[in-house]
């Protein structure tokens, strides 16, 4: 948490839940999730390897437990995230309950596994209700088809489809949840980019509206008097340069409200991005800053940036806590912004660019940094006087 180097957040770290892979590291989890399922193909494998078949058989089988897998792999893995078609995937979904009591039937019970992909298949990709119907009637083939050749096993394997099968449609359902979430929080954010302009264009509406119109009214009638009231004319221009520079005035401190940064919008954006990288973070739960100077509440909101920067992008840190108090110094009052992490602090062995510019800004608003390595992690502490601040506050 000290210094700025290049380097992804821990936020590109976490495979997304229910997105296609974006990386090759991603790819080769899927992979490997998926992979681990195929624990069920070892006996149907060992029945072809074993010659327990004719060779026609044999050759018919391997077919089948090929075009199966395939089927089955190309639903499952390619489906989460980027879901085919309803008939794709009903036409996929019918391919593997056709082949499943298929090979089962004709090549004994050791193909009775198969049906625990079948159940996986609905399961994931189904809509729930119909998954509610399709497990239930997966299991109930599988046992038919196992009471002509090893009813026992069949017995054995029919709990484990119904549970696997009802397991996948929650796991489908929360992908799918999953994804809903994430389109209604990308609205969410458009929604508010929208409303910021709407904002910006009223202000600037207010702002300069009526110095504009009076600016091209005096304008057109500094105009008509220029030939024959040359002194009224002057008057004029004078008054429109008046007003310019007042518009002018007024647009400078309507952008500084603009990029002044605002501590709770700060808190907020911390608790997202605390949480996308996979740290627990404890932050204030309702700071109240009433009275606080609008220079010093930039000051911190600036220092929050900037901690909560660097627990994302280089301390490894797990947790992060963040705490606002106010004490009384024989300097007065003044606002202390603490942010506390269990991780290593990057691995810079000095202060970066951002901590550097960190301490200037709070230097210009009085106040000062402190920023290093403790027993437990890292510590960031940013004081600045409180002028005229009320009760601050505090979070656990």
């Amino acid at each position: 948490m000290t210094a700025d180097h290049n380097g992804a957040d821990g936020s590109e770290r976490t495979v997304r839940l229910g997105w296609p892979p974006r990386t090759r590291r991603e790819m080769y989890v899927k992979i490997l999730w998926i992979g681990v399922w195929l624990v069920f193909l070892a006996s149907p494998i060992g029945d072809l390897v074993g010659g327990h078949h004719t060779g026609a058989a044999t050759a018919a089988g391997s077919v089948g437990l090929a075009a199966f897998v395939g089927a089955y792999l190309t639903l499952v893995f390619r489906n989460m995230g980027r879901p085919f078609s309803a008939p794709l995937v009903i036409s996929l979904t019918a391919v593997l309950g056709v082949l499943a009591p298929l090979l089962a039937y004709t090549l004994g019970s050791a193909w009775l596994g198969l049906f625990v992909y079948v159940s996986v298949a609905c399961g994931a990709t189904l809509p729930l209700r119909a998954a509610y119907w399709a497990v239930p009637a997966v299991a109930v083939v599988m046992y038919l088809v196992g009471l002509h050749s090893n009813e026992k096993e069949a017995r054995g394997l029919f709990l484990l489809v119904l549970l696997i099968g009802f397991a996948m449609s929650g796991v489908g359902q929360l992908v799918r949840t999953t994804i809903e979430l994430r389109k209604a929080r990308a609205t969410v954010a458009q929604l508010a980019a929208n409303e910021e302009r709407l904002r910006l264009a009223r202000d600037l509406h207010d702002l300069l509206g009526h110095s504009l119109s009076l600016i091209t009214l005096k304008s057109e009638l500094a105009g008509r008097m220029l030939p024959g009231h040359p002194d009224k004319a002057a008057q004029q221009v004078a008054d429109i340069e008046q007003v310019s520079r007042q518009a002018l005035v007024d647009v400078r401190e309507a952008v500084t409200g603009y990029r002044r940064p605002r501590l709770a919008a700060e808190i907020a954006g911390a608790q997202v991005a605390l949480t996308a990288a996979g740290v627990s973070a404890e932050l204030p739960a309702d700071p109240d800053l009433t009275g606080l100077p609008e220079e010093i509440e930039a000051a911190l909101a600036w220092a929050l940036r900037e901690a909560i920067t660097n627990v994302v992008r280089h301390s490894g840190a797990r947790r992060c806590a963040v705490e606002l108090t106010r004490h009384q110094t024989l300097d007065g009052p003044v606002v202390q912004l603490t942010v506390e992490d269990n991780g290593s602090g990057g691995p810079g062995t000095g202060p970066g660019n951002g901590l550097t510019g960190l301490t200037e800004r709070l230097e210009k608003a009085g106040g000062t940094l402190d920023a290093g390595r403790f027993k437990h992690g890292f510590r960031l502490v940013a004081r600045v006087p409180a002028g005229t601040a009320r009760h601050v506050g505090s979070g656990a």
